[in-house]
């Protein structure tokens, strides 16, 4: 297993080690204003994920996915209702707690995968560790163990602008995870790849999911890759809402 900073360790530890309830929704609004008027994205969404599942969020485009996992990962704030992470309420942190949850709780993983195309596979993952203020080397070994875990090793001093779409985002898989969250959200990972490849990255995803004990949410529109997922919710009009039941 990658090594990780005893910080993030404890974490991580904590959580995978807790059953019940990781994080959870309760009443999420969010309208926007255009204008003179407003639309609303999200009109009561209540969700609660257990430690350990793997949940597919699926919807037409335009529904909210993103902006849900955006408030889930605290990057965006509700217009009204709560996120709690660990039965606490993410409204209440402060603001190194807040930047704490993001960084070391969360692993996000964006439909484009915002690498830094002229550094290295291993810079790009080895970034969150020296953003924390890690040793090169040290950031620079920890990368090197999750590329390997993603099949991209022979590829580590490879800039990240000279890989392809898959290898490019089986890096930033490695980047979402090198801190070892407890909880990976993921915004249509696999919506720029052939089917070939989408395919690879979502068992890629289980793969990871499974072995070190995540967390995991996946918004996708690929019904296919969706029901592979321990449960599917639906997000339209706003609602979320169970599929098959």
């Amino acid at each position: 297993m990658p090594a990780e900073t005893t910080t993030s360790a404890s974490a991580h530890e904590t959580a995978a080690a807790r059953s019940g309830v990781l994080i959870e929704a309760r009443d999420l609004r969010k309208t926007y204003a255009t204008g003179t008027s407003e639309i609303t994205v999200l009109s009561g969404v209540n969700v609660r994920v257990e430690v350990g599942e793997l949940i597919a969020v699926v919807g037409p485009s335009g529904a909210g996915k993103s902006t849900l996992l955006h408030l889930l990962a605290a990057l965006d704030t509700p217009t009204s209702g709560t996120v709690y992470f660990e039965q606490k309420a993410i409204d209440s942190f402060r603001e190194s707690e807040l930047a704490d949850y993001r960084n070391r709780s969360i692993g996000f993983v964006w439909q484009r995968h915002h690498l830094l195309a002229d550094f290295t596979a291993a810079e790009n993952v080895a970034m969150p560790l020296l953003m924390r203020g890690a040793e090169y080397s040290e950031a620079l070994e920890t990368s090197a163990r999750w590329l390997r875990e993603v099949g991209l090793e022979a590829q580590a001093r490879q800039r990240a602008g000279e890989l392809s779409g898959g290898e490019q985002q089986r890096v930033a898989i490695a980047r979402a995870l090198v801190q070892q969250p407890a909880l990976l959200l993921a915004d249509e990972p696999t919506g720029d790849l052939d089917e070939r490849n989408a395919v690879a990255i979502f068992e890629l995803m289980q793969r990871l999911h499974r072995e070190h004990r995540l967390t995991s949410i996946l918004a996708t529109h690929n019904a296919g890759l969706a029901g592979r997922a321990d449960r599917v919710l639906q997000l339209e009009h706003g609602l979320l809402l169970p599929v098959g039941v």
